[in-house]
């Protein structure tokens, strides 16, 4: 349930909050680094009890080290985080940490009141924006057959108006979904009208639920880099990896296990965590011929990511 704390390109050292059973969501993305949605799902539902999280957040913090820094607790879950019917009662309840509290979500609900309500005490909220095109819409971020696209949009931009705290978008970038000049100038626009305090642009950089998903180009990345800037958006490019600092408890096989059910890790990440908890890579071998970690190749480096379909199966 909880992680980290995990070196992010947004929030520096992020401890993770993941409050929704593994990968259920509102969208299937053909990017998501957690592969595809195990089950679609739209209504909030109570998945945990605040007192539950907050526990599980005070014994994480107590297991680390004193000197270790962190800027932010992130509700930031291997599903979408507004599906927790709760997730305004724990966001303030997470409050008493003295942590700055993010809250990373797909915007799929954020037309509902009730979660609009729920993200207000938030210190940092991320919107996704991918696109504003309702077919592109359709390829790129598999709705829920039931969720409209205006609908959402709408609730963006009223979300825009009465969040008064550091509201942020992001666009994932992906060859031949939502990287051609029209669509990115119609995102940018949209994405204009809500005055976020970033936009930012990113691309895939773990293995995607669809393997034919890839980064644009250089040229392709660059204008739409120049797109978003001409609508006067601050816009920050996340290209890159985001390092190995991943914090360790001094229990390897609950670190990994928890840090891979949202956050795919590179090789070199695995070691760099292993000799943290004192542990050796046979502990990984193990933990793949018991199919709980698999195992990917992307670009060139092996990634691992926990076995989320053998875990929601045994929960």
């Amino acid at each position: 349930m909880i992680f980290g704390p995990v070196p992010s390109r947004r929030l520096g050292n992020s401890l993770g909050i993941n409050n929704i059973p593994p990968k259920e969501c509102s969208y299937s993305c053909v990017y998501c680094q957690l592969g595809n949605t195990l089950k679609l799902e739209i209504n909030r539902k109570e998945y945990y009890k605040t007192e539950e999280i907050v526990n599980a957040i005070d014994s994480h913090l107590s297991s680390l080290k004193s000197d270790k820094k962190i800027d932010y607790i992130t509700f930031v879950p291997d599903g979408e985080p507004t599906l927790d019917i709760n997730l305004g009662k724990t966001i303030l309840a997470s409050k008493q940490f003295g942590i700055k509290i993010a809250v990373i979500t797909n915007a799929s609900h954020i037309w509902i009141p009730e979660v609009q309500n729920d993200l207000l005490p938030a210190d940092w909220v991320s919107l996704k924006i991918d696109t504003v095109d309702e077919s592109i819409w359709h390829k790129i971020d598999r709705p829920h057959g039931s969720l409209k696209l205006e609908k959402i949009l709408n609730g963006i931009s009223y979300f825009s108006k009465i969040y008064t705290n550091f509201l942020v978008t992001e666009t994932m970038l992906t060859n031949n979904y939502n990287s051609d000049r029209n669509s990115l100038e119609k995102t940018a626009e949209f994405i204009a009208t809500i005055n976020p305090k970033i936009s930012y642009l990113t691309i895939p950089t773990r293995p995607p639920a669809v393997k034919e998903v890839i980064a644009p180009d250089v040229e392709k990345l660059n204008n739409a880099y120049q797109i978003f800037t001409a609508n006067k958006l601050k816009v920050e490019l996340l290209l890159g990896y985001e390092g190995n600092e991943f914090s360790a408890t001094g229990n390897f096989i609950e670190d990994i296990l928890n840090i891979t059910a949202v956050h795919p890790m590179r090789k070199d990440a695995v070691e760099n965590l292993l000799k943290k908890d004192k542990s050796n890579w046979s502990i990984v071998e193990k933990l793949l011929d018991e199919k709980e970690l698999m195992e990917i190749k992307y670009n060139e480096n092996y990634f691992y990511l926990r076995n989320l379909k053998k875990w929601r199966n045994s929960n």
